[in-house]
């Protein structure tokens, strides 16, 4: 493998190039009109142009995408994550063109793709499930009854979907055919399949999920755990590793039941498997993503692996560099979604030009990012600019390096998450370790935001105080005019 196509932009783009550099290997990077600019543009051996700025006029035009691969000479594609990442489609006409894809099979992607394949799967390695179908429901008659066995509240599901799209709470029967009705059209809007089921809503979950790596020779290896409880609208802002309430044999019990996922799908490359752990530290399988995640970064910190370069070298045919038995916790990480976001608003997506940006630096602190100061946030990607890490020995020195890392990120000219995240990771539920996948329901407020700053205050004292003297001056100046002293028209009538 002597060059390979990145079919993604922003960070992911150059931290995987970044690593391909260190191995010697040429780096190709396709780029929408609107990304012309980006740091991922430049930083690559190749860049070529390959549509308008809409994602479906670009970065989603597999064919495209392919053609250029060939046209530059490229061995492989990385995918990245979004976009193409999880389309099994995709997975095999790159491999059906005579190039890698550094990513699974399309059959285990496929596989993976559909929750309700997926549970299947899982539930012959007696992986825990949470209680619901197996099966698609075909009408509201089959979901009241199971509804009414597995008792409310209950969680509509989209079969082929993410990010929250075609998910829906019923807490009653009364509202069961109407959010069925919803989440239904909403799956067939989002993901061409209108297909759901049904599971029991475990009400205060955390999101906890098992980083994997496995081989084409039957290698695997579980890379400990990432506490992703802290979302908003399904979609995670805070990420750590390792979590703060798992045991060591539940952890090992988790990680074990990851693999066992894995094994079910032939996988190989980097995977994830998402569960929900209740308040008794019981978890239930979610799902598998097909893909790097975006929390990746936190794992590198604590284990000293590159995914990146493990995902690259199984793609080759080799076998994983390490065994189980090799892989430790070292110390505490945690990560946030740098977003162009208000959290003052609803956490709604923001755009602007970043006037100014400057990322922190210094021991422990990395930042892994693809805009510059000047550029544009457009309005067609996610709203992430970056990722704040951290690492340290401890959880508590974790906590505190990440918020002196948060008072050193200079970002002006759009709203951004650095002010939510120094308020959550500093709250008590927090620091204590006691929350879930409700943290900002249940404890955030916009106001939390607005709290005195005592630099502020020391700012805006001494700005109060230049303006009474100025404003104390000008009165005096007024008086002794309206006197006659200091007047011109008095000296002259000397």
């Amino acid at each position: 493998m002597q060059k390979i196509l990145v079919a993604n932009r922003g960070e992911i783009a150059v931290r995987v190039m970044r690593t391909a550099k260190e191995m010697g290997i040429k780096t190709v990077a396709v780029f929408s009109e609107a990304d012309r600019n980006m740091p991922f543009v430049r930083y690559a051996d190749e860049a070529v142009c390959i549509g308008p700025a809409p994602s479906s006029q670009s970065y989603l035009r597999a064919d495209k995408i392919i053609e250029v691969a060939k046209q530059v000479g490229a061995d492989a594609i990385h995918p990245g994550y979004g976009f193409l990442s999880e389309n099994a489609a995709f997975s095999k006409a790159v491999s059906d063109a005579g190039l890698i894809f550094i990513g699974p099979t399309a059959y285990s992607i496929e596989m993976m793709g559909s929750k309700i394949a997926a549970k299947q799967a899982a539930k012959k390695f007696n992986v825990p499930m949470v209680p619901g179908t197996e099966d698609p429901i075909q009408d509201v008659a089959e979901a009241q009854g199971i509804a009414a066995r597995i008792g409310y509240p209950i969680l509509i599901k989209a079969s082929a979907g993410g990010g929250g799209k075609g998910m829906r709470v019923v807490n009653s029967e009364a509202e069961l055919e109407q959010q069925m009705q919803m989440a239904k059209s909403e799956a067939l809007s989002a993901f061409g399949n209108d297909d759901v089921f049904i599971e029991k809503y475990v009400g205060a979950p955390r999101h906890i999920e098992i980083q994997l790596m496995g081989d084409q020779h039957g290698n695997y290896v579980y890379l400990f755990e990432r506490e992703c409880s802290i979302q908003r609208r399904h979609q995670k802002l805070i990420e750590e590793a390792p979590s703060s309430c798992l045991t060591k044999d539940i952890r090992k019990a988790m990680g074990e039941c990851a693999v066992a996922v894995a094994r079910s799908c032939n996988y190989h490359g980097a995977g994830t498997v998402e569960f929900l752990v209740d308040e008794d530290l019981n978890f239930y399988f979610l799902e598998m993503n097909t893909r790097l995640q975006v929390e990746h970064c936190v794992t590198e910190m604590i284990t000293g692996i590159d995914l990146v370069k493990e995902q690259i070298n199984v793609a080759r045919g080799n076998k994983l560099s390490v065994s189980q038995d090799d892989l430790k916790i070292n110390g505490h990480s945690i990560e946030l979604r740098v977003c162009a976001e208000d959290p003052m608003n609803n956490f709604l997506p923001d755009t602007g030009k970043l006037e100014m940006y400057q990322p922190p630096k210094g021991p422990g602190v990395r930042v892994d990012d693809g805009y510059e100061q000047g550029q544009d946030i457009p309005i067609f990607y996610d709203p992430m600019i970056a990722k704040l890490v951290v690492h340290a020995g401890t959880r508590d020195e974790a906590i505190e390096r990440l918020c002196r890392a948060i008072d050193e990120y200079y970002i002006q000219g759009i709203q951004t998450t650095l002010g939510f995240g120094k308020w959550a990771v500093r709250t008590e539920p927090f620091r204590s370790g006691k929350f879930d996948t409700k943290f900002i329901d249940k404890y955030f407020k916009p106001e939390y935001l607005q709290e005195e700053d005592p630099a502020a205050v020391e700012i805006a004292a001494l700005l109060s105080g230049i303006v009474w003297e100025e404003k104390k001056q000008q009165k005096k100046t007024v008086v002794e005019s309206a006197n006659g002293i200091g007047s011109n028209w008095k000296l002259k009538r000397k």
